[in-house]
């Protein structure tokens, strides 16, 4: 088991500057999660943690090791790759004991390794079996227990379930974090889908052009977001972002949403965001499970009084559980969501409640929540 520790890395290729000093602390046992889009600089951060990719500057340490120039396979990791890198002519007992016999681990102990990885990944009954007899999420699993017969002090990830399809990407999200909670090595874990961040990790680090936009909790990074660029990602639907400007009412503030649409600040919100009154380039962030149907919300208990409008629906999507509903408030498409029993007919108006207990004021300009 080890901390990892990455001191002001950067990352160079050529003149592209692809990783730009950052610096993050991986903690002994934690699953982190790098997250962002293609780009970003999350699978380079990922490449040279392991030793595949030259370190332009910084360093990287594994527990209190240095290892910027320590080779990969003396670095005591073990990497699961997108497309598994099982070897096709060997057996699945064989592509998880290859590794151990490189390093001559007696017969004795690979068998042991092997045998008790096979039975954390389920995987019991399938190691006489060659990969071309395998199931993709099979194939993910030999390749996981690749990794875990080497005990090695950190697990890497690069996007190890992008290549399955959806269901079966649901499950193995399951099995890895039960492998986690069994295994309990320091894992890093690399992914473009911010779901799967989402569920799989003890923290997020949410990366945009090559810096930490915010390292947190799932559920911090979800309800607290530091900047735009946080609070536009993380989120399914995503956070609404709608123009808007502060004014003062003299019994408080209200947010001018344009179309005659102006909704009162929470009185607890107040002395926050009283400096930004007239600010130009504000957007209120409101995510679509608190902008819903009136109609149900009065069911439950009434409505606070000033928070709904009632704007023209132009699309509604039925999703079982829920019903989305878009409209346009500025030219900008804006989701919220409605309850499944409340008809939402496109083409005419529905009064929604604005739930602003739940709002984050975004300064557009600096990308900062406010």
């Amino acid at each position: 088991m080890a901390v990892v520790t990455l001191k002001k890395i950067v990352k160079y290729y050529d003149e592209t500057l692809a990783v730009r000093g950052i610096d993050l602390e991986i903690a002994d046992k934690e699953f982190l999660v790098l997250v962002g889009p293609s780009g970003c600089g999350k699978t380079t951060t990922l490449r040279m943690i392991a030793g595949l990719e030259d370190i332009s500057d910084g360093e990287i340490l594994i527990g209190d090791t240095v290892v910027n120039d320590v080779p990969p396979k003396d670095r005591n990791i073990a990497m699961v790759f997108q497309n598994y890198a099982l070897y096709p002519h060997m057996s699945v007992h064989q592509n998880m004991s290859f590794g151990l016999k490189l390093k001559r681990v007696a017969r004795s102990e690979i068998d042991r390794r092997v045998q008790e990885a096979a039975r954390i990944l389920d995987i019991e009954p399938l190691l006489d079996r060659k990969p071309k007899q395998l199931s993709g999420g099979q194939r993910q699993r030999v390749a996981m227990g690749r990794a875990i017969v080497r005990d090695p002090a950190v697990f890497l990830f690069d996007e190890p379930l992008s290549n399955l399809d959806a269901k079966l990407r649901v499950q193995m999200r399951t099995e890895i974090k039960k492998i986690h909670q069994k295994v309990r090595t320091t894992t890093v874990y690399v992914t473009h889908d911010q779901v799967e961040a989402m569920t799989l990790a003890d923290r997020v680090v949410v990366m945009n052009h090559g810096v930490i936009e915010q390292v947190d909790t799932p559920q911090q990074l979800y309800h607290n977001p530091r900047t735009k660029f946080v609070a536009g990602f993380i989120g399914s639907p995503a956070m609404n972002m709608i123009p808007a400007s502060l004014l003062d009412s003299g019994s408080g503030l209200k947010l001018d949403l344009g179309a005659g649409v102006q909704l009162q600040v929470p009185a607890e919100r107040t002395a926050q965001y009283r400096p930004h009154v007239g600010k130009a380039r504000l957007l209120l962030g409101l995510r679509p499970e608190h902008l819903t149907d009136t109609a149900s919300l009065s069911q439950a208990g009434g409505v606070a009084e000033g928070q709904t409008f009632s704007p023209i629906i132009d699309v509604s999507e039925p999703m079982g559980m829920e019903t989305l509903v878009y409209f346009q408030l500025q030219g900008i498409t804006v989701c919220g969501k409605a309850s499944p029993d409340v008809e939402a007919p496109s083409g005419k108006p529905m009064q929604l409640t604005a739930k602003l207990q739940n709002m984050h004021l975004i300064d557009d300009e600096s990308g900062l929540v406010l």
